[in-house]
Formats: structure tokens, C-alpha cells, sequence
């Protein structure tokens, strides 16, 4: 016959190995989806900057369009900042564009303050 001490021991020992249980699988469930979590954020990054670099480029073309029309004429010569008036900007990190005529030959570029120089925008064009 098992008395009652026999039985809280053996429930205690049953507990004890089922918690170990637990702990060794929440251990290799947090090695499993720690490299996930690290990719997603990596990932995040990546489609953020490819992301911005898609609007500098549509901005930087729509505006080399704007000037190639005729607009260039009313800059002078030289290297001067180019002001950009889209709503479209507000999704760029914080950055400038940069004009630059020389003769018929137009520069357009878009530069973030800091950052890769992966980055850059740049457009060109000779005015026929």
C-alpha cells in the first residue's frame, strides 16, 4: 500500500522533470526564432532604404523632366542647391538636391545628409 508521503513525492519529482521539459523547449524555441527576429529587422531596414531610394528616383526624374522642358532657363550656370517642392519629400530621410548647369549639360542629384553613398540620386541630361 502507498502511503500519502509517497505520493506528494512522486507528483513533486513528475513536476520537477516537467518543468525541465518546459525550460529545454522554450530554451530551443528562443535559439529558433532569435535569427528570425534578427532577419526581420535587418529586413525592415533594407526595404526602408530601398523604399526612400524609389521616391528620390521618381522625384529626381519628374524633376529632370520639368527642367529638360524648359525650366533649366531659369537657373544660371553653375552649381546651385534646387529646391523640391512634392509632399512626396517628407518620406526622404533629410537631405539635398543639387543643380548643376554647364553649357546645355544638366545635373540633377539628391544627396542624403548622412548615409552610404549607395544612396546618391543622380540624373543627367543634354539639352538638344
Amino acid at each position: 500500500m502507498v502511503n500519502h508521503w509517497q505520493t506528494k513525492h512522486r507528483a513533486r519529482g513528475e513536476c520537477g522533470s516537467l518543468m525541465t521539459e518546459i525550460v529545454i523547449a522554450m530554451s530551443i524555441l528562443v535559439i529558433a526564432v532569435m535569427p528570425m527576429a534578427y532577419s526581420y529587422l535587418n529586413e525592415e531596414k533594407m526595404v526602408r532604404r530601398l523604399y526612400q531610394k524609389a521616391v528620390a528616383m521618381e522625384i529626381i526624374d519628374g524633376e529632370m523632366e520639368i527642367l529638360a522642358a524648359g525650366e533649366w532657363r531659369s537657373f544660371k550656370e553653375g552649381t546651385q542647391p534646387y529646391p523640391i517642392g512634392t509632399k512626396a519629400a517628407k518620406n526622404l530621410p533629410p537631405g539635398a538636391a543639387k543643380l548643376t548647369i554647364t553649357g546645355k549639360h544638366l545635373r540633377l542629384e539628391w544627396r542624403p545628409e548622412k548615409g552610404k553613398q549607395g544612396n546618391v540620386t543622380i540624373r543627367e541630361t543634354t539639352i538638344k
